[in-house]
């Protein structure tokens, strides 16, 4: 079976990208937590973050926390969550790290988190754009 994030990164998959550079490429989650639930993944397969190289962790990083800053400025939230699983509880076997926004009051506790939907292409689009705007 293919690996759905490297057909995401080699374009062969559609997906609401938000930064796209040589070293990772990020974009929506499509069974997002809340909306602007940001996925950011190396270009490099790889499936957890110990088998990344070392030069390839400050690239990834630098992406995860600019984003931090701009997920939240482009939805209004007042923070955000940032996590990555290696293995156990991975839905996809390619290194991801998610980036949440969250406001105080929002619900999410503990490790069982409601799932938020889209309404349809078109709110995604729009999130999308306002995370590369805050960019």
């Amino acid at each position: 079976m293919a690996c759905v994030f490297c057909g995401i990164v080699s374009g062969t998959i559609p997906a609401h990208v938000v930064l796209d550079d040589e070293h990772v490429l990020a974009f929506l989650d499509t069974k997002p937590l809340f909306h602007g639930h940001v996925l950011v993944v190396p270009r490099r397969h790889v499936v957890t973050l110990p088998e990344l190289e070392a030069i390839e962790v400050g690239p990834l990083f630098e992406r995860v926390r600019a984003l931090a800053r701009a997920v939240p400025a482009a939805t209004g939230a007042e923070g955000s969550f940032v996590a990555m699983n290696n293995k156990v509880s991975q839905s996809v076997p390619h290194l991801h790290v998610h980036v949440v926004p969250r406001t105080k009051g929002d619900g999410l506790k503990g490790f069982f988190w409601p799932r938020t939907k889209y309404a349809d292409d078109d709110q995604m689009r729009e999130v999308a754009a306002r995370i590369r705007a805050a960019l």
